[in-house]
């Protein structure tokens, strides 16, 4: 018998004997295989692997596993085997039970391809029966990913019990796959593999569709044809829904360096060039309040950033201040000296932190909310995206509602309408500047931490959104909120589309001269205050 079909005999005797073996036989089958172990033979060894999976003793796997890693051996002297477990206790291998005398010189079973395949192949058949959830799905995985024909058998009896609706998918296409590039696989079982991997639709599905052995008959390579046809067209389709994602990632992650820069340019026409600076405070301070934690209250760091949040507005907020009180209240009306003042700032700024932090890198942790993925049909969606989203999302709310609804934003409003009739009518224009700056420069730094989970903590990191966030305030129109989140999500939508076809810099460039050609036709962005000054 050929030896691909004794392996496949062999796997399926394997679903049924972990759980019907009697004691007795399981003994008796564990003690001949450990017998082949000493050996010491390649051959003996993969059938040895066989045996003992097949053999239904609960430490197969165990031993299985020992022998992958190189911790089982056989004493030279008695011929008796041993393996160590993962603490590195010596125990004996027919019983589990700890070795009452140390051998004297312990052979390594040896390991080549040939054992190292039965090995994974026995691994994944014992994993795809366990108890263990968690076990089968990566068991069935991986199975998907080897298309290991050997595993068939265990696989469909595996498939025949699972009632897990996510495993059960997983084992389907798998067997599918095997069973599509199976040379002995007939017509009608191709034919239905064929079907199941159209209906999973994805890229592994039509890997394997593409290697279709070129025996199979006319009907089996149409129905591959159409199959891969349909495929590629959900692909397609789904890559622009995941291009469409990630463009309103970018655009919430633009909104957000981009809304305080509205706010200060809206109604003090101060060209801030230290604004991506104050994005940058708030992530160093996120990283600060990770260092603490780390230290003092380990068990806390899944609320680190819940504590960051208020801390880095502050700090923010509190250097905006002092900016503006300090620098560019002496400069208003003059334009060019603004620029060149923040400009100077930022630099400030960017030394500062490289003194006190170092030019490299800081790691700033994700707690474990933020981790991970999950899939809605083919769009992957990852939850730290999802939750800046929603963190855009609820601080431009809280800021549309303070500007309505408090006497702050009453006064933000008068003034960026109209600032010498505000003034007149007793709003005190200086204090409105100064916490105006404070509350852009505060957001910014709620965008700083934000922006730590996704990139680089660095004193560049403003640098990286400064440009952008310019172009969002003024393709939106200047000092309107809502102009600023379309431009935010224009740009990125528009960014992220351009990218595939045009590439990442290219694309970057493309997008600039839209926006310059834009500005020329509607000097004051897609939505324009309105207000006599303004139309002066």
């Amino acid at each position: 018998m050929p030896r691909t079909l004794l392996f496949a005999a062999l796997h399926g005797w394997l679903a049924l004997v972990v759980v019907a073996v009697p004691a007795g036989a399981q003994n008796a089958r564990l003690d001949t295989a450990l017998a082949r172990l000493v050996a010491d033979n390649f051959a003996d060894t993969a059938a040895a692997v066989e045996e003992i999976a097949r053999s239904g003793a609960p430490q197969a796997a165990d031993l299985i596993q020992a022998i992958a890693d190189r911790r089982l051996g056989f004493d030279t002297g008695d011929k008796a085997v041993y393996f160590r477990d993962a603490n590195g206790k010596l125990l004996v291998a027919a019983t589990s039970k700890p070795a009452e005398k140390t051998p004297a010189e312990l052979t390594i079973v040896r390991l080549n391809n040939r054992v190292r395949s039965a090995v994974q192949a026995a691994l994944g058949g014992l994993d795809l029966m366990s108890p263990d959830p968690a076990k089968r799905l990566a068991a069935a995985s991986t199975v998907l990913k080897s298309r290991n024909a050997e595993v068939l058998p265990v696989l469909q009896a595996a498939l025949a019990r699972e009632s897990d609706a996510q495993i059960r998918s997983v084992m389907q296409t798998a067997s599918a796959s095997i069973v599509l590039l199976a040379a002995k696989s007939s017509d009608p079982e191709r034919l239905a593999a064929i079907e199941t991997l159209r209906q999973r639709s994805d890229q592994g599905a039509l890997s394997t569709l593409r290697a279709l052995p070129g025996d199979g008959s006319l009907e089996v390579r149409e129905a591959a044809d159409r199959a891969i046809r349909s495929i590629e067209q959900s692909l397609m389709i789904w890559a622009q829904v995941q291009n469409l994602w990630y463009g309103l990632s970018l655009g919430s992650v633009l909104l957000l360096a981009a809304i305080g820069l509205a706010i200060t340019f809206g109604v003090m026409g101060v060209i801030n060039m230290a604004h991506g600076e104050m994005v940058m405070l708030g992530a160093y301070t996120t990283f600060m309040v990770q260092e603490v934690i780390r230290t003092s209250a380990p068990a806390m760091f899944g609320w680190s950033l819940a504590i960051s949040i208020p801390l880095a507005f502050f700090v923010a907020a509190a250097v905006g201040i002092a900016i503006e009180r300090g620098i560019i209240r002496f400069l208003y009306g003059r334009p060019l000296e603004t620029l060149l003042a923040t400009w100077g700032v930022s630099l400030v700024l960017q030394q500062l932190v490289r003194s006190l932090f170092g030019p490299t890198n800081r790691e700033v942790g994700t707690p474990a909310f933020m981790t991970g993925a999950f899939e809605v049909g083919g769009l992957t969606i990852t939850w730290n995206r999802l939750y800046i989203i929603l963190f855009a999302a609820a601080i431009f709310v809280s800021l549309l509602l303070a500007l309505k609804h408090t006497r702050l934003g009453l006064h933000m409003r008068a003034v960026t309408q109209n600032r010498r009739m505000a003034g007149s009518m007793g709003i005190p224009t200086g204090k409105v500047d100064a916490l105006t700056f404070g509350l852009g420069s505060g957001i910014a730094g709620l965008a700083g931490v934000a922006l730590s989970q996704i990139d680089n903590v660095s004193p560049n990191l403003g640098q990286s959104y400064i440009i952008d966030s310019f172009l969002v305030v003024v393709l939106g129109g200047v000092g309107n909120l809502w102009g600023t989140l379309v431009g935010a999500l224009t740009l990125g939508i528009a960014n992220k589309l351009l990218e595939p076809w045009a590439g990442a810099v290219l694309g970057k460039i493309v997008l600039l001269v839209a926006v310059i050609v834009f500005i020329q036709k509607r000097p004051r962005g897609m939505f324009a205050l309105k207000g006599r000054a303004v139309e002066a």
